[in-house]
């Protein structure tokens, strides 16, 4: 796209979840704007997700340097998490596009014009890919990542391409329609994943963290990885039906044999199956006909799921008429 004088420039947003990173603030906005991509507005959307210490008051000191370029604040009233607190920032933003960054410079500013090239060129999600590199993550979180992602996408109908990060652009065709999702527990990059829409992918290197610390513990990402599995996909909650099936074929077989060899051939074969045995097939029996009850159930639950929800029933581009 050829560049636009200052009064008619596009206005691009940028989204920067914020936890905690008074000591990253400063750094990340001269890093920022040294990488912005010339020719576009900005909007710098920060989201301060309940920080305890003086993030917040660090964003409302922030002076952009370039006139096309400024600085907006959202405040959570306490930490609601990153995905809520992405969440609030896409609400909120108004460009034509958004590009979903981090705070702590492990997301290279200095990718953000590739991000935008990829975006001029056609697409309308593109999607940062961490390389699989051994000195940012060590052996048990990369291991626990290729086990979420195998999971996750031998459960769900939208394959989750692995080691993707939060680190994207999104046309505004797919923010309206990103906004339009209603259910609390979310992974914001599983639920654009599920929109679809014309995506190119860009690998990176993440960055060593600036300063501080990462909040984003192993329990929330165990929490995260739950929530991701629960809710973009049905198939957990269906398995007690399948298991049940399993269970009642499998001693319902064994107990029709049992009884047919014992009771009408007068065990040929000298089995000799004592009753505590055929009492054990029966409940074990019984226990698959309990489970496939209670998968019936699931599926009705798995109906309640996808109603309360609220997804749409299909996204479509607007009308180029």
């Amino acid at each position: 796209m050829a560049s636009l004088s200052t009064s008619d420039k596009q206005l691009l947003s940028l989204i920067i979840p914020c936890h905690d990173e008074s000591d990253n603030i400063a750094p990340f906005m001269a890093a920022c704007e040294a990488a912005l991509p010339a020719g576009y507005g900005y909007e710098l959307i920060f989201v301060d997700d309940g920080s305890s210490d003086d993030t917040a008051d660090k964003i409302a000191a922030l002076r952009p340097a370039a006139a096309d370029v400024q600085v907006r604040l959202i405040e959570l009233s306490r930490n609601f998490g990153k995905e809520m607190a992405v969440t609030a920032g896409l609400a909120a933003a108004q460009g034509r596009a958004a590009i979903i960054i981090d705070a702590d410079l492990q997301h290279p500013p200095q990718l953000l014009s590739k991000f935008v090239a990829l975006w001029e060129q056609g697409a309308e999600v593109v999607v940062g890919v961490r390389a699989d590199d051994k000195r940012y993550a060590s052996f048990a979180k990369r291991q626990g990542s290729r086990l979420f992602y195998r999971l996750i996408n031998s459960l769900s109908p939208v394959e989750i391409k692995p080691n993707a990060t939060d680190y994207r652009l999104i046309d505004r065709v797919v923010i309206d329609a990103y906004n339009g999702f209603s259910e609390h527990n979310r992974m914001s990059r599983g639920l654009i994943d599920w929109l679809g829409f014309k995506r190119s992918y860009l690998t990176f290197s993440p960055a060593p963290r600036l300063n501080g610390e990462a909040s984003y513990s192993l329990r929330k990402l165990t929490g995260l990885a739950l929530n991701s599995i629960v809710g973009m996909s049905l198939v957990p909650l269906k398995f007690a039906g399948y298991l049940g099936a399993t269970i009642t074929l499998l001693f319902g077989s064994l107990g029709a044999f049992i009884a047919v060899d014992t009771y009408a051939f007068n065990d040929p074969l000298r089995l000799n199956v004592a009753n505590s045995v055929d009492l054990a097939v029966l409940i074990l029996f019984l226990i698959g006909i309990v489970l496939m009850a209670l998968g019936l159930v699931g599926l009705y639950i798995a109906a309640i799921h996808t109603e309360v929800s609220g997804r749409p029933l299909y996204v479509a581009r607007p009308s180029r008429q």
